[in-house]
């Protein structure tokens, strides 16, 4: 058990609520039971220390209810003192009272025991500042990118450096006590975790630093906040230990207020990162009710503010507990006498006063909240400092107030010494309410704020002074409330007294009073300005109060001013305005940073005059609305010259955007010129004789699939492309990470010579990587010249609002969020707030605009900005849907597929196509087109949606989308119907717009008041100062050609954003991918739809009928081949009684997917060199898409499946060889696989065929079945070696013959060699016959080939051995006749 001490002492005490303020006031502090004096807690009956005996539980009952009175037994005469003396509360203003304490400040101390587990508490006061200082970095960083300051990433790698060692610094710490004594097994455990995971983070931190680049910076930062939330829940330790500190404010003996103060922030170190953040420091306190009542509305306010002191250590680490305090005191100790020195005091006299004047410049607060029911409030401030008090005047009826107010604090006074309080003075509290006529004001929130403190002999003047206005965020509660846009100061009156402070000018504004205004050095300039605003409608809003919104009105507000709009008479008719632009004048600061947020709310004029708040917006920043006069001195807008723009007829290859620095005077041609390298590369093919192809497509296989299918290969190559410059970039950004990191300045390289060299191996490797990059460019080009020439659309990977801004060129959407927000709806989205969406603009700009603006050419006054702006009368338009495919769906059925089709709601249209469901697709193509006509506004929010149908039950929604028509079809971007690449009458690629290219070019001139277009001889066309040429005969389908102007015409609209003023991207032929949502499943994607939208109006010429997108049907094809012959096929078998190797070969073979359906030859029998005749004819019907190169099936997965489902395969053949076995397996011996679309053309003969024709595919010349028709020549079969290389193992002599159905039943031809077309037997040799059946003929041929020497061996051998018996037989006798002479 270890002696803890505590010592408080209460500076001050104000903002003491008025309930209170009546009766005498004590303050009491407690840890644990310690110092608790009015619960009547029994006196120990244990002496409460361990070494003088007492088992753990008397100990522990002991801890419980140990109490103050006996402590002087211990140490001599000292006696806790928890309780400040009772004071009476003096009055501040109306709502606040304050402790007159002035010089005298009380104290209290407690003396208490604890088991010594500080070192919980120090580890997570080591990880709590870790975070302070991550999160005080990372709300740098997002000022400056809010505020949009240079170089937010040097920022951001600073807190990441910080971090790291932040993190090694806590794990040097902690190691030393991972052996303390005293720890439990949590402790150990719980210690090893936090080092191992602030170890990675600084391993993370470190990698994540080199990560961090310009494009980022943003995700880098939701990366950081989550080591951020790792480390506060690392911080919050799990066990207790100390408990925490109470303070309670006593009324009576009653508790009637308190705060709870963690004892690890208050706990004392002799190690600084140990130590908690306030210990030795002056904290302010918010005392709240205690129990039910601190929760919600009254949790707000504010019961007292206490300036405490706290230190709270070990008995004998007390010696320096005062050190924090400011200094000027002298110390009173409740017993007097010598020897007490070390006895704390029980109050401080500050002898040191200081005399101050405060000024609060309260300027403006934005986006405050709602408080009255008509979304507005009336708003007043409230300061507070020491114990003073000031209030604002009340603004009626605004959410953004300018009070330009300066509230003069005199004769502030404030204890401690002068150069303390200059760097650390108290801090101001400043609460908003809204003023309600009967009963007392409502709260709105509460934010604090710190003085810029000058003294008496410092000058008031530049950097710090006059001081700048900043933002100070107001709170509710947790929640964010708005933002207070003020800026303090506090300044020493001196011995001169107030003669030396800085004058104040007096009231200039009579209407107000005496009501100072904020000074001008403080004070933005403001210039007046005028906000023009675009009624343009209200869509989609929802009930309010039950009942249904009928004649809706938008009011918009900004810094005290405002309009109304003109009121909707009937909403469900026509939710449009009468009045499109109405106006108001306005005094904005020029400063664009500190312009107030705009207002918009809606209301709904109901009977009786009343008005009920429909929902509101607020428009946080007008940066974007605000209208610049544009630079007549640019390039862009010289119009003595003539700029032409060359076109080539064919669009380059490489999308360049030229710059081109241009003279008022001058012509100048903007040319794509082919790069020199290309130019000699071609060159050189021309004199080696290598013609390079260009494949003519046949018109008659290209349709609307091929376009797109080349498209989508445009766009992977465009983000390959995009990906290697970005990696580039990133590149160059290493190293200037890295140059920054180590700090070497580019002049200092030749000083240190190995980084020199370094630099130099460097360099020579970058120079060859950029050659390899070159080539590889030169590679792409070549292969993009070699593709087919086929007319493109533009692909969009995203949305099409993602590509252009939301179509928000001149009508914007803002969501309208409902009114008064209540104290329950802290957790309710934005998205459920939403109550529908007004429609319209905003244009502010500096009045009087310039002369030439307004002089212009059909400029209408009643506009204002918005000239030439549609007329917003209901229009009915024929709206045409193209549904292209859907890409990874969610699956919906139990066999994790679905059953998709499409539904299309407009208005009150819907056209469900359920007949047409695709069985089993998680991937399927539509390819369908939905005319729905429709009324615009009424209906103008389209829904396209993908249901899975079921055979039983309701279909289940698998996702939708939703696009606003409206905005697409008043788009200046032309958004109804795409421009094509190219101007065609007849094909695949026909001219979809009723208006053709010259109409549209002629229309968009006349709207955007443009000079042109003048279409001149030798295909040139003169649009404002730009001059585009391009070709001028069009082909029809006779291949007739005529003149037309079409092209040139298109050319314009493709460049139409190069038209200075009124030009724009206009949007291409394109197809969209939308991600597909289900309400259910909030935020996450449950696939992708490709679409796109066209819409023609209908009191315009009517449009052609829709493009056929319908999926492509496959053709009948049948795949004849003959296998003829096999050679130097592996022999498997060994003969049983001859040891003979051999192979009994037969070919199978099989079209991918149709495994089932494989065909073999009949056996070569005993084949003894690997040679095989066959005269074997294969036949593979199948159906076939020619453009996407795949074979189509259908097939029911499984006995119980409902449908069919289909299956796209890529052609391939595939022939194996076999060695045929009677009693076991066959033997599999080798394969060949042909991709029937691009194989190697086959051998003339068996010798020339080898395994590079399989190892080597792609270096060899290709050819295809499709285009070839017939194809005969030998391939290798290959099979796997142990050692899992590839090795020859056979070679086929095939024919492989395509015909189309129709060809294959005029000429047919039977299955192996049967009728009709039969094929002769093959003339096998006779070895391949098996020896018992030719018993006769196999010995001839074992005897005669393979045996003859052996048995010639044999015989001799023999004839020897007789010839040895014969005279050892004979010899005996014979030498006996010769003995005996017979």
């Amino acid at each position: 058990m270890e002696e803890f001490f505590l010592f408080g002492a209460f500076l001050e005490a104000t903002m003491v609520d008025r309930k209170i303020g009546d009766k005498p006031i004590s303050f009491e502090v407690t840890i644990g039971n310690y110092g608790n004096q009015i619960d009547g807690v029994n006196k120990p009956t244990m002496h409460r220390k361990k070494k003088d005996g007492g088992d753990g539980d008397e100990e522990e009952s002991e801890l419980l209810q140990n109490s103050s009175e006996d402590e002087a037994e211990d140490d001599g005469d000292l006696v806790s003192v928890s309780t400040t003396p009772p004071m009476k509360p003096v009055i501040t203003d109306r709502n606040y009272f304050h402790l007159p304490y002035f010089e005298n400040k009380p104290c209290i101390y407690i003396k208490s025991w604890w088991q010594d587990q500080r070192r919980r508490l120090y580890n997570a006061n080591i990880m709590d500042k870790i975070a302070d200082k991550l999160e005080e970095g990372l709300n740098d960083v997002q000022e400056i990118i809010k505020t949009e300051k240079a170089f937010p990433e040097r920022r951001l790698r600073g807190v990441l450096e910080e971090l790291g060692s932040g993190c090694n610094r806590f794990v040097t710490l902690a190691n030393k006590d991972q052996n303390q004594t005293g720890m439990t097994k949590l402790d150990r455990e719980r210690l090893k975790s936090c080092m191992r995971e602030l170890e990675n983070m600084s391993a993370q931190a470190k990698t994540t630093r080199s990560q961090v680049k310009k494009n980022t910076v943003k995700d880098k930062l939701k990366l950081i906040q989550n080591f951020l939330q790792k480390l506060r829940f690392l911080a919050d330790e799990p066990q207790h230990s100390i408990p925490d500190v109470y303070i309670w404010m006593m009324n009576n003996n009653k508790r009637i207020a308190y705060a709870r103060i963690p004892s690890k922030d208050i706990l004392y170190s002799i190690v600084d990162e140990e130590s908690g953040k306030d210990c030795g420091k002056v904290k302010t306190v918010f005392l709240k009710l205690p129990g039910k009542k601190g929760f919600g509305p009254a949790g707000w306010t504010v019961q007292a503010k206490m300036e405490l002191y706290l230190w709270l250590g070990l008995n004998k680490q007390r010696k320096d507990f005062l050190s924090g305090l400011p200094n000027g005191f002298e110390e009173n100790k409740a017993v007097k006498g010598p020897g007490l020195q070390s006895f704390p005091p029980i109050s401080l006299t500050y002898i040191m006063k200081q005399e101050f004047q405060l000024r609060v410049h309260m300027y403006q607060a934005r986006s405050l909240f709602a408080a009255d029911n008509s979304g507005l409030s009336d708003p007043f401030a409230r300061v507070f400092f020491s114990t003073h008090s000031q209030c604002t005047e009340v603004l009626n009826e605004t959410l953004c107030p300018t009070w330009d107010q300066l509230l003069v604090f005199d004769n502030v006074e404030l204890f401690g010494e002068a150069c303390e309080l200059r760097d650390d003075p108290p801090i101001i509290v400043i609460e908003i309410y809204d003023q309600d006529t009967p009963g007392k004001a409502e709260f709105i929130g509460r934010t604090f704020a710190k003085p810029i403190t000058k003294m008496s002999d410092e000058h008031y003047g530049p950097p710090r002074f006059p001081p700048q206005l900043e933002y100070y965020q107001i709170y509710r509660g947790n929640n964010i409330a708005g933002d207070l846009l003020a800026a303090f100061e506090l300044l020493q009156i001196g011995a001169a007294g107030k003669a030396d402070l800085p004058p104040i000018d007096g009231p200039t504004d009579s209407e107000r009073g005496p009501i100072l205004p904020v000074p001008m050095g403080i004070r933005p300039v403001l210039s007046k300005y005028r906000i023009e605003v675009l009624f343009w409608g209200l869509r989609d809003l929802k009930r309010v109060n039950l009942a249904q919104v009928d004649r809706p009105r938008v009011d918009i507000e900004c810094a005290g001013k405002g309009v109304q709009s003109a009121v909707i008479q009937n909403y469900k008719k026509n939710p449009n305005f009468s009045t499109l632009v109405k106006w108001f004048e306005v005094d904005l600061p020029e400063n664009e940073l500190l312009h107030p947020p705009l207002n918009i709310r809606v209301v709904d004029c109901r009977a009786f005059g009343r008005y009920t708040l429909v929902g509101s917006h607020a428009v946080g920043s007008l940066r974007k609305f605000i209208y610049r006069p544009p630079d007549k001195t640019a390039n862009n807008w010289s119009t003595a010259g003539e700029i032409i723009v060359n076109m080539e007829p064919e669009p380059p290859i490489k999308k360049m955007e030229t710059c081109v620095k241009l003279d008022s005077t001058s012509d100048a041609v903007v040319k794509v010129d082919v790069p020199e390298e290309d130019k000699k590369e071609k060159k050189k093919k021309k004199k080696k004789g290598e013609e390079i192809e260009e494949e003519e497509p046949d018109e008659s296989l290209l349709d609307w699939w091929s376009k797109y299918f080349a498209s989508i290969e445009t766009m992977t190559e465009q983000l390959k492309a995009q990906e290697a410059a970005a990696a580039e970039a990133e590149e160059k950004e290493d190293m200037e990470i890295a140059a920054e990191g180590t700090e070497i300045k580019p002049h200092e390289s030749h000083v240190k010579g190995s980084k020199g060299k370094e630099k130099s191996k460097d360099k020579g490797k970058s120079s060859k990587e950029d050659k390899k990059k070159k080539q590889q460019q030169a590679d792409l080009l070549e292969k993009k010249n070699n593709k087919q020439k086929i007319d493109e659309l533009h692909v969009y990977n995203k949305e099409l609002e993602q590509e252009c801004g939301n179509f928000e060129d001149w009508l914007h959407a803002f969501n309208l969020y409902r009114g008064k927000i209540g104290d329950d709806d802290d957790n309710v989205t934005d998205e459920e707030r939403i109550v529908g969406r007004y429609k319209g603009s905003l244009c502010v700009y500096k009045v009087p605009l310039p002369e030439d603006v307004a002089k212009e050419v059909g400029f209408d006054p009643n506009f204002g900005m918005f000239q030439g702006i549609p007329n917003n009368d209901p229009i009915n338009v024929l709206v045409r849907v193209y549904v292209v495919r859907a890409t990874d769906l969610h699956p919906a059925d139990i066999n994790g597929k679905a059953d998709p089709y499409v539904v299309i709601k407009l208005g009150k249209t819907e056209i469900k196509d359920k007949e047409n469901y695709i069985s089993k697709q998680l991937n399927p193509i539509f390819g369908k087109s939905f005319d729905i006509e429709a009324t615009f506004p009424m209906e103008s929010m389209l829904t396209v949606s993908v249901f899975d149908w079921d055979l039983v039950g309701s279909d289940d929604l698998i996702g939708e989308t939703k696009i606003d028509l409206e905005n697409r079809f008043y788009s200046k971007q032309r958004a109804t119907c795409g421009i094509a690449q190219t101007y065609s009458i007849h094909g695949y690629n026909t001219w979809r717009d009723p208006m053709k290219p010259t109409q549209i070019l002629t229309k968009l001139c006349k709207e955007g008041k443009v000079d042109g277009p003048h279409f001149g001889p030798g295909g040139r066309v003169k649009v404002a100062n730009r001059v585009f040429l391009g070709p001028t005969e069009l082909e029809d389908e006779n291949g007739l050609k005529k003149q037309t102007d079409e092209h040139l015409a298109l050319i314009a609209l493709q460049h139409w954003e190069d038209i200075p003023r009124a030009g724009c991207k206009l949007i291409p032929e394109h197809v969209e991918t939308r991600p597909l949502l289900n309400p259910e499943k909030p935020g996450i994607e449950q696939g992708h739809l490709e679409m796109w939208v066209d819409m023609f109006p209908t009191d315009m010429p009517a449009p052609g009928p829709a493009v056929d997108i319908s999926p492509r049907k496959p053709k009948k094809y049948e795949l004849r081949v003959i296998i003829w012959n096999t050679d130097e096929v592996i022999l498997e078998d060994d003969d049983y009684f001859t040891g003979e190797k051999s192979s009994d070969i037969f070919v199978r073979g099989w079209l991918k997917g149709q495994q089932e359906d494989k065909q073999d030859t009949d056996v070569h029998y005993h084949s003894l060199t690997g040679e095989g005749n066959f005269n074997w004819r294969f036949i593979f019907p199948f159906d076939y898409l020619r453009a996407e190169e795949k074979i189509v099936m259908s097939k029911k997965e499984s006995m119980f499946s409902w449908d069919e489902t289909e299956y796209k395969i890529p052609a391939r053949l595939t022939l194996q060889v076999w060695d045929a076995d009677h009693f076991s397996a066959d033997d599999f011996l080798g394969a060949v696989e042909l991709d029937l679309n691009r194989f190697p053309r086959g051998a003339k003969t068996a010798k020339q065929c080898s395994i590079d024709m399989v190892l080597n595919e792609q270096e060899l010349p290709t050819i295809s079945i499709f285009k070839q028709k017939r194809v005969k020549g030998w391939w290798p079969f290959v099979a796997q070696n142990e050692n899992d290389e590839m090795e020859l193992t056979g070679k086929v002599e095939a024919e492989l013959q395509l015909l189309t159905a129709e060809e294959a039943e005029k000429s047919p031809a039977g299955l192996a060699r049967n009728e009709p077309e039969p094929l002769e037997k093959p003339n096998r040799p006779d070895t391949s016959y098996i020896w018992f059946l030719s018993p006769l003929k196999s010995i001839k041929y074992l005897v005669c080939t393979r045996y003859k020497w052996l048995i010639i061996k044999i015989v001799l051998a023999l004839l020897l051995l007789a010839m040895l018996g014969l005279f050892l037989y004979s010899m005996p006798g014979y030498m006996v006749k010769k003995l005996l002479g017979a």
